[in-house]
């Protein structure tokens, strides 16, 4: 199958997670992703080591979101590296990086300088806060980024103070918005041949990822969001919505009506809560203690074939070796092997993304440090 992307190289100078995210989407869609690394070390994500597991040398999270694309090394302080560095940029396509404001600059490789050197270059920067204001200077680093954004306050109950997400949730966001503007941005080039340049901010996109909630508080008199107290799953929506212990595990519950839910759980106790629908949010912590008591009385099992069959929307709440042993996870084949040349087997998971109904599997492992360096410098020495 041809891919989207074949025929696109992307210059990668962007490290740990956003910037990278993006890069292995962009190479999973066919793109030839070439990562620009320091000769000592390289791209820290290396060394980022989860549960301390590293494999061949480099971490799991590091293989994960570096499969398929190569490594080149380069001092950008050093005339020669910093002129193959620019031979590179001169026949690429996309270059990102994620360093702070002011970096690239003083390097020689703003944007202003990428396109003198390549005037179709699409020039994709990921910054912690933009690249203007006060907080410019801040790490920009996931929690630090959840922490400033308010985004901590929709999670958890209303007594547990600030909750952050367990996944590095602005980076893979912030991430995903790059992938897309890169893809605008490639479409644009192709209708006027010129580059573009591209900037995404781990802060804006965790407050685009809070646009409802965000336009909730800007039209509802700037009141604060209100966490239920018990089991809350949104800030800003009523009963029943929430995950509730049954006899022997958990229950999933969306947004539906408690009258309905009254008489298919023939409980009762939820009748007095059924009358308006402001009743649900108003005195959700009631209604859910209600439902704590009457769900644990039987088994998830008997509650979901209840709700199933009255198409009350309900799910299990799985660990991930109860999900991995479902038909229904089967079903999706979201996992892959990745192999290094002599090297060890990754089993990680591959793109999302179907095309032409076929899904997207790559066996081609993260590079090692440097495993392209003297290919390209011969690419570029035989032109």
């Amino acid at each position: 199958m041809t891919l989207p992307l074949e025929g696109i190289t992307v210059l990668e100078f962007s490290q740990y997670l956003a910037g990278p995210y993006a890069g292995l989407r962009l190479s999973d869609l066919g793109a030839r992703v070439i990562k620009v690394e320091r000769p000592a070390g390289g791209d820290p994500c290396r060394q980022l080591a989860l549960k301390n597991i590293l494999i061949d040398g480099d971490s799991i999270v590091f293989h994960a979101v570096n499969r398929g694309k190569e490594s080149v090394t380069a001092d950008l302080k050093r005339a020669e590296d910093l002129a193959f560095v620019k031979g590179l940029i001169a026949r690429a396509d996309v270059l990102t990086h994620n360093f702070r404001p002011g970096v690239m600059e003083k390097l020689g490789l703003a944007y202003e300088d990428a396109r003198q050197i390549n005037p179709r270059i699409i020039y994709a920067a990921v910054t912690g806060y933009g690249k203007d204001g006060a907080w410019k200077a801040k790490p920009g680093q996931d929690l630090l980024v959840q922490a400033l954004s308010g985004l901590t306050w929709l999670t958890g109950d209303a007594d547990d103070g600030p909750v952050p997400f367990g996944l590095a949730v602005a980076d893979m966001l912030c991430g995903t918005h790059l992938a897309q503007a890169i893809l605008a941005a490639l479409i644009r080039r192709s209708r006027t041949d010129r580059g573009t340049l591209v900037e995404v901010s781990l802060l804006e996109s965790l407050i685009d990822l809070q646009f409802e909630t965000l336009t909730t508080f800007f039209n509802d008199k700037h009141r604060l969001p209100s966490r239920a107290a018990h089991r809350n799953a949104h800030a800003y929506l009523g009963a029943p919505y929430g995950v509730y212990t049954t006899r022997d595990g958990f229950v999933a519950l969306a947004m539906g009506s408690l009258e309905k839910l009254s008489a298919i759980l023939r409980c009762d106790a939820l009748l007095p809560f059924t009358h308006t629908a402001q009743q649900a949010f108003d005195r959700r912590d009631q209604i859910s203690q209600v439902l704590s008591v009457h769900l644990k009385r039987e088994t998830t099992a008997f509650w979901l074939k209840k709700l199933e069959a009255a198409d009350f929307w309900c799910a299990d709440v799985f660990t991930y070796g109860q999900l991995l042993a479902t038909a229904g996870y089967r079903c999706v084949g979201m996992e892959q092997t990745v192999q290094r040349p002599e090297g060890a087997a990754i089993r990680t998971l591959r793109c999302p993304i179907r095309i032409d109904g076929e899904r997207l599997y790559s066996s081609r492992a993260a590079p090692r440090l440097g495993n392209a360096t003297g290919a390209l410098e011969k690419e570029l020495h035989d032109e």
